[in-house]
């Protein structure tokens, strides 16, 4: 084994001090902060520095990437690791992402770094749209046999009018005499060459001298979009289902953003769900418990019948092969766990208590206490 087997990694998502349904701008955010604080040229001579820096952007390069950020969601850590779900060989196999490069791509912009990523660039106006999110309620069975439904939300698209262009009919957008058409504008402080964004064209390089009528110069407009939503079977509660390039229309022809779809399902009437196993529990009489019987019990595909065998306790559980819920995106089912309570009669007629009375006669119950089981204990730690 390798001297490096044993190396446990911070987690992504605490390495940025950000949870884990935080949105893309919230990590951005957070790793410009992190990245300012720990980049070598601000900590000379600190390797512990250096390394919360390339941790901090092995981290960003991760979770800035969609697929990357659902590989590690699901497999974690093991997502990028040889011989793992995504390994070597996989799509996201060997390094995460060049440091160097994550660093131009964010701070470009920020610092001049002599022939860095971002050094001289000239700025774009093409902006990507934003990401959306929208909930949808799902009845119990439509999470566990999967639903097409639409849904219908407002978002920001391209303008028809001007092609998203945000200029009146025959004009088009000038350059910005602020800025020369880069959109930033540069400032020295100290070792650095500080870019801002430019205050009069706002980082787009352009001006809009005769705005279209339609849009008013922003290049979209909000209007009503419906998607048909196709929901797998065996989802549960939150449940994230991606659609890429269904977001907000970007800004000057730039790529749409995603629509995320997130889940929550309804709580059925008596079965309780773990994981993908069903679980209700079954109330049966004291003679069913004693003398057993065959009962008929609903399940989400039918009837099915379950054999309570003689001296049944209360408590006992019968399982149902394969009659849970549908493994997500995988072949096979959970079971159905039947729970038997024995129920006690609350109001007896007098030939019911006569009887009860004679039973109990034939009945010797030795009625003092005794020391629980070591099961017992068990049970209810966990319980």
């Amino acid at each position: 084994m390798s001297a490096t087997a044993n190396v446990t990694k911070i987690d992504y998502y605490e390495q940025l001090n950000v949870s884990r349904t935080a949105g893309d701008a919230e990590i951005k955010t957070s790793y410009r902060k992190l990245a300012m604080q720990y980049h070598p040229d601000r900590n000379p001579n600190n390797p512990e520095a250096e390394d919360k820096f390339k941790a901090c952007s092995e981290a960003y390069g991760v979770l800035s990437d969609p697929e990357k950020r659902a590989a590690y969601d699901r497999y974690g850590h093991a997502a990028f690791q040889s011989g793992g779900p995504a390994g070597a060989g996989g799509p996201f196999g060997g390094n995460v992402q060049d440091v160097g490069d994550i660093f131009g791509d964010l701070f470009g912009e920020m610092f001049n770094m002599g022939g860095g990523a971002g050094a001289g660039r000239k700025a774009s106006r093409i902006q990507r749209g934003r990401d959306m999110q929208m909930g949808m309620a799902l009845e119990f069975e439509e999470a566990v046999f999967g639903k097409e439904k639409e849904i219908s939300f407002r978002r920001m698209e391209m303008c028809v009018e001007c092609h998203g262009t945000g200029a009146a009919k025959g004009k088009s957008p000038i350059t910005c005499t602020q800025c020369g058409g880069r959109g930033q504008q540069r400032f020295q402080q100290g070792f650095f060459s500080v870019a801002r964004t430019c205050s009069v064209c706002n980082g787009t390089g352009t001006l809009i001298v005769d705005p279209c009528t339609v849009c008013r110069g922003e290049t979209r407009v909000q209007r009503e979009h419906t998607i048909s939503v196709k929901v797998p079977a065996g989802v549960e509660e939150g449940t994230r289902i991606r659609y890429s390039g269904e977001g907000e229309a970007g800004k000057f022809g730039g790529p749409g953003g995603d629509l995320y779809i997130v889940l929550s399902v309804k709580a059925h009437a008596f079965f309780e769900r773990e994981g993908d196993d069903l679980h209700c529990v079954l109330p049966i009489s004291f003679p069913q418990a004693a003398l057993g019987t065959e009962l008929e019990i609903e399940t989400l595909e039918g009837r099915e019948t379950i054999k309570v065998p003689e001296g049944t306790q209360s408590g006992r559980e019968f399982k149902l092969k394969g009659k849970g819920v549908p493994h997500l995106n995988e072949r096979g089912k959970g079971d159905m766990i039947v729970e038997v309570r024995v129920k006690t009669p609350a109001k007896l007629t007098r030939d019911q208590r006569d009887l009860l009375r004679q039973l109990g006669d034939t009945m010797v119950v030795e009625n003092t206490p005794h020391a629980r089981g070591i099961l017992d204990k068990v049970k209810e730690i966990f319980s």
